[in-house]
């Protein structure tokens, strides 16, 4: 059995990269360190080019909640970095110079040519294998039952003509003269035709163009000065109240809610409760309690609903949340 490779070391804080104002994980090993040590799970958002409809197969980057990102600051184990401005003053002010630019050039092409001859010799043995089918096949040993048609009729006497076999290098014959010099060309000319395929089979390829998926050189970013705290909805006391209590958070939007809340890895557990967070003063119909309550109990999931605790005379504190499940007992 072969080893299993170990984890990268990551070193704390960690970059978060915003672009569009949304929140990005690039690196693989950032976003299993969060998941492994932080309880932060994000988003895959990534796609393939060709095939950018489907949701099945997704991959990096990660996409945060602001409430992740703003979660990560705080504690101080990632910061934000603004993905735009981070290239512009990376590559446009510490650009490679004209011997690092050729050598980039240079490992392109040279990984281009490589793919160029990669492709070549697959056609090759693609080539190799359809001549290859295409050898005589052993004449079939003759069968007494096997009689001709015409000599059940009065006649001269006939033989039963074998069959014809059509052998690779008739087929090859034929491809030369469809393909090479005229019938009635010399057999100078002929060598020359061969020569010259052979020749040309010898040349290199062009080399395919490659796309870097990488920038160069890598971007190394740093820790700002002044930390960029993410803005977060009201909701994100109750996010902070559940994640500090262990549970995992993914958005809610399949059922209706802000937060689905799983008490350990979605991986190995369902999750408990669908939570919503509103102010502490905020008025709200009662049928959104009902239809919440209805719908979580469907789902065999508590409706939870929550928000920060306002206290007078309290400034400064920190406020305490107060959350509430409601279950639908007719169901």
């Amino acid at each position: 059995m072969a080893a299993v490779p170990a984890a990268t070391a990551v070193t704390e804080p960690i970059p978060i990269y915003k672009v569009a104002h949304r929140y990005v994980l690039y690196d693989v090993n950032h976003v299993t360190y969060l998941r492994r040590e932080h309880n932060i799970l994000g988003v895959q958002i990534g796609t393939l080019p060709q095939a950018s409809q489907q949701n099945v197969f997704l991959g990096l980057p990660n996409e945060l909640m602001p409430e992740e990102a703003r979660l990560l600051v705080e504690k101080n184990v990632a910061y934000i970095v603004d993905d735009t401005a981070e290239h512009k003053r990376n590559f446009m002010g510490n650009g490679l110079n004209e011997d690092e630019r050729r050598a980039y050039q240079a490992a392109l092409r040279k990984q281009g040519q490589s793919a160029a001859l990669d492709a070549g010799k697959r056609a090759q043995d693609r080539t190799k294998a359809a001549l290859s089918k295409q050898q005589p096949r052993p004449a079939a040993s003759g069968d007494w039952n096997d009689i001709p048609e015409d000599m059940l009729t009065a006649g001269p006497s006939r033989k039963k003509k074998a069959p014809k076999v059509e052998s690779a290098a008739d087929t090859v014959d034929k491809d030369e003269l469809l393909f090479g010099a005229p019938a009635n060309a010399s057999e100078g000319s002929s060598n020359i035709v061969r020569t010259t395929s052979i020749a040309s089979s010898t040349v290199v390829p062009e080399p395919f163009g490659v796309t870097p998926t990488t920038s160069l050189p890598p971007l190394k970013s740093r820790k700002p000065d002044h930390a960029e705290l993410p803005e977060v909805p009201i909701s994100y006391p109750l996010y902070k109240h559940l994640h500090g209590n262990g549970y995992f958070m993914l958005p809610g939007i399949r059922f209706g809610c802000q937060y689905t809340a799983y008490p350990g890895d979605p991986l190995r557990f369902h999750a408990h409760f669908l939570g919503n967070g509103v102010d502490w003063d905020e008025e709200f119909d009662l049928l959104k309690i009902v239809g919440g309550g209805r719908l979580g109990t469907g789902v065999k999931k508590g409706f939870l609903i929550g928000g920060e605790e306002q206290k007078p005379n309290e400034e400064g504190k920190d406020a305490s949340v107060r959350a509430f499940t409601v279950e639908w007992a007719g169901m």
